[in-house]
């Protein structure tokens, strides 16, 4: 069975790229991959036009999904370790320690065990750990898992940090709402592969306008004389929200000149789809063109 099956993408300098797929879709392989962690059977993988070797990823920040840090010792004492490790001085360990666990608000806990901190915390560590050698690349495995919205805030401003810097941050989430709010582009994957890459606002455009309509909830208006499908209508207290989907070319005024002709209108804009929406068609669409194929 493969895992990965011809995955190619690309990330830009300074590009938040987040990379979406169901458990199992081949995200955490790939980033293996990209660490040397695994070796690939074929294709490689390079940064500015050269292959990524041993040298080369000692500037990569890596955080997996599996937390690999050491529960019984001190949050200051590992990161110098790991710093060092990754073949900073003990003075530029030191250093980075210091900025990071300042910067990420966990200075008062450098003397505390790893294992007597929170998730939120933990996970904190670990990105300075991820950060502590100044990375020219950032490889993320589900950084914001488990945490709260707080420390979610935290990291993303710091993450965005290092874009500013030019340096390209890969991140895989099932928090796609997140996803959508940070990212430049997203990768979406499936079984292995890429099948939908981009950027979000292009991904969102869809050959079949949405509108989102608010009248009261008594609203007489007919729409059928516009030729236009209305896949929802709720009705929540006094008002009434109806979307309708378009045909491209569709002029969407004719919706709010239709509803106004039979009383107010609360609010009448233009819908794009969500990213959980995007990925649930996505997938569907590339099962079931898996399942004629069989």
């Amino acid at each position: 069975m493969k895992a990965l099956d011809g995955m190619s993408f690309h990330v830009n300098p300074g590009e938040l790229f987040g990379f979406v797929g169901s458990n199992g879709a081949g995200k955490t392989t790939a980033m293996r991959i990209i660490l040397g962690v695994l070796s690939s059977d074929s294709g490689e993988v390079t940064w500015k036009d050269r292959p990524i070797d041993f040298a080369m990823r000692r500037q990569v920040g890596y955080m997996p999904e599996e937390r690999g840090l050491y529960p019984r010792m001190k949050v200051g004492e590992q990161l110098i370790y790991l710093a060092q490790l990754h073949g900073d001085s003990a003075d530029e360990a030191k250093r980075g320690m210091e900025y990071w666990t300042e910067k990420l608000d966990i200075a008062h806990r450098r003397d505390d065990l790893v294992q007597t901190l929170s998730l939120g915390n933990q996970q904190r560590v670990q990105l300075a750990a991820a950060l502590i050698s100044d990375p020219q690349i950032m490889v993320l495995d589900e950084p914001f898992s488990g945490l709260d919205p707080v420390a979610v805030d935290v990291m993303s401003e710091v993450l965005r940090e290092k874009t500013r810097e030019g340096v390209p941050v890969i991140f895989s989430s099932h928090q796609l709402d997140l996803v959508e709010r940070l990212c430049d582009r997203v990768g979406i994957v499936s079984k292995g592969k890429i099948i939908s890459e981009g950027k979000i606002d292009d991904l969102r455009q869809t050959d079949t306008p949405e509108y989102i309509l608010v009248t009261p909830a008594d609203s007489p208006t007919r729409f059928d004389h516009l030729g236009i499908s209305v896949p929802s209508q709720v009705i929540e207290g006094d008002k009434m929200t109806r979307r309708f989907l378009t045909p491209a070319g569709f002029d969407g005024q004719q919706i709010l000149r239709t509803a106004l002709a039979d009383g107010p209108v609360y609010e009448f804009a233009p819908r794009k789809p969500h990213l959980e929406e995007l990925f649930r068609d996505v997938v569907s669409a590339t099962s079931d063109d898996r399942k004629e194929q069989k």
